[in-house]
C-alpha cells in the first residue's frame, strides 16, 4: 500500500508541474508577444528603475545626499517633475518618523529612459548628527502634479533628522 501512495502523490506532483510549466510558458510567450509588438512599460513605474543613495557635496549648514534612478533596459522613457511625495525612511526595516518637505522649482520636467538617470536631493541639517537611515521610499510624481502609481525605493546609507528637505528631480546622475 505505502508504494502505491507514492506512486499516486509522485504522478500527482508531475501532473501539476506539467500544468504550472503551461502557465509559466503561457505567461512567457504573452511576453515576448507584447515585446514583439513593440509594446514598452514605462520607466518611471517602481518595478522598471533602480534607485541608489550616496553621499553628496555639503553646503553652508546641510549635509546632502543624492538618490539617483536609474531606468531598466528596454523601457519606455518618461517624464518626472518636482519632489517625490509620501517620502519615508527606514532603517534596517523600522520606519523613522521623520517627515521631510520639498524644496525647489517644482514644474520643471525631466526624462527618465534607458542610458539617462535622473536624481533628486535629499538635504539634512547638519546641526545635529541625526537618526541612522538605509532605506527611503517614495512616490515619484509626473508633470502637472499628477503621480507614478506605486512606491520606489532607494538604498544607501545616510542620517535625516528634523528639518529633511526633498528636492526636485534633475537630469543626470
Amino acid at each position: 500500500m505505502g508504494m502505491t501512495r507514492k506512486f499516486v502523490v509522485t504522478v500527482a506532483a508531475t501532473a501539476l508541474a506539467g500544468v504550472a510549466g503551461v502557465g509559466v510558458a503561457q505567461a512567457a510567450t504573452a511576453s515576448h508577444s507584447s515585446a514583439a509588438a513593440g509594446v514598452k512599460v514605462s520607466s518611471c513605474r517602481p518595478a522598471n528603475h533602480t534607485a541608489k543613495i550616496t553621499p553628496d557635496a555639503s553646503s553652508a549648514g546641510h549635509r546632502h545626499y543624492r538618490v539617483t534612478l536609474t531606468a531598466a533596459p528596454g523601457t519606455e522613457s518618461c517624464k518626472l517633475a518636482g519632489s517625490p511625495t509620501g517620502v519615508k525612511f527606514y532603517n534596517h526595516g523600522s520606519l523613522d518618523g521623520v517627515t521631510a518637505k520639498s524644496y525647489g522649482g517644482q514644474s520643471t520636467a525631466v526624462t527618465l529612459s534607458p542610458g539617462h538617470p535622473v536624481h533628486f536631493d535629499i538635504q539634512v541639517p547638519s546641526s545635529t548628527k541625526g537618526a541612522s537611515a538605509n532605506e527611503v521610499s517614495f512616490t515619484l510624481r509626473t508633470p502637472g502634479g499628477g503621480t507614478i502609481p506605486g512606491e520606489s525605493s532607494a538604498n544607501g546609507s545616510l542620517s535625516v533628522d528634523a528639518g529633511t528637505q526633498i528636492g526636485a528631480m534633475q537630469a543626470g546622475a
